[in-house]
């Protein structure tokens, strides 16, 4: 299903529950059964502050070609928190998640969103204006954060969901305060789900801030998307500068400003990603998860799995084992 959707500034929420017909509860927008589960709701706080929050799976692909007509004036950005909800459904084992990940962009670029068919979207999105950002982070003496406080050209950042951000993300789907007091309650969760996303930039360093056409994040979302797909074979600088589109050193330069880490280092903290995951949900051994992503010595991929996670593979794989034991049995 293809949907052409013009944001005029309030968001796409409405308008997307009307394309695909779902029903409005209160604050609340039910997917219908037919095209899946789960729901989409939100606030927001006039044209300083707004956020979405989805927790659903879809039964088809989606993809939205989404228009912005911003109003005079307004210079939104905009945080996106993936993969910060546990599944929606323990039991639907076919359904794939989200990488959880942070990005930041400026609301003005008009782009496309898939939404894959089976695939369980638990996020928070967060539009705030700039003028908004400088008040609340305008005093923060940082060159990453200046950058997004202050670049008038087109930009994305992206960074990682930490165990922070989960925690006060859980409250957005368990809110422990009275219906009365949800609105203010929801404003102080995006503001500290903010503070935690600046706190995580200013580890990164700085590097020169290059504007980026919307062409040029395309390209270096290509690059990402393709070190995701090959997780056994180190990148190809020579193949990733053709399917870039793009001068070796440019590639380098703007993927670097973008995740805050060079191809390599990237490409090494994605197979961590996966190499935990196939410990915890496939419950694969070690030499199994080594061998899987492309290691031949598993003491090469210890020491690897150790400096991105901080324990040794088989330790974590025990730890894990042992508190959902513990867990169940409590």
């Amino acid at each position: 299903m293809k949907i052409s959707i013009t944001d005029k500034g309030s968001g796409i929420t409405h308008e997307f529950a009307r394309a695909i017909g779902a029903t409005i509860r209160g604050r609340y927008i039910d997917i219908p059964k037919s095209k899946g589960a789960g729901y989409l709701t939100g606030f927001s706080w006039g044209r300083d502050i707004r956020v979405m929050v989805r927790n659903y799976y879809l039964k088809e692909d989606v993809f939205i070609e989404r228009t912005n007509e911003l109003a005079e004036g307004q210079d939104d950005i905009v945080f996106l928190l993936s993969g910060i909800f546990p599944p929606l459904i323990q039991s639907e084992t076919q359904l794939s998640t989200e990488q959880p990940n942070v990005l930041i962009c400026k609301h003005a670029i008009s782009s496309i969103i898939a939404m894959p068919l089976n695939t369980i979207f638990g996020s928070v999105t967060i539009a705030v204006s700039r003028k908004y950002l400088y008040q609340v982070f305008g005093e923060i003496q940082h060159p990453v954060v200046a950058s997004v406080l202050e670049v008038n050209n087109n930009f994305v950042f992206e960074t990682s969901i930490s165990a922070e951000m989960i925690k006060t993300a859980s409250e957005f789907l368990h809110q422990p305060v009275p219906e009365s007091m949800e609105s203010h309650f929801f404003k102080l969760k995006c503001e500290e789900l903010l503070c935690y996303i600046f706190a995580l930039l200013m580890q990164r360093e700085a590097v020169p801030i290059s504007a980026m056409h919307i062409d040029d994040i395309k390209a270096i979302y290509a690059v990402k998307f393709r070190l995701q797909s090959q997780l056994s074979e180190p990148p190809d600088i020579a193949a990733l500068t053709i399917e870039a589109g793009m001068s070796a050193p440019k590639m380098r330069k703007l993927f670097k400003q973008a995740f805050g880490k060079g191809i390599f280092e990237y490409y090494q903290s994605l197979r961590m990603q996966e190499a935990e995951r196939l410990l915890k949900e496939k419950r694969l051994t070690v030499s199994e998860v080594g061998y899987e992503l492309g290691f031949t010595n598993l003491s090469h991929f210890t020491r690897v799995f150790e400096q991105y996670i901080g324990m040794k593979p088989k330790k974590y794989s025990s730890t894990f084992i042992k508190n959902l034991k513990t867990t169940h049995e409590s």
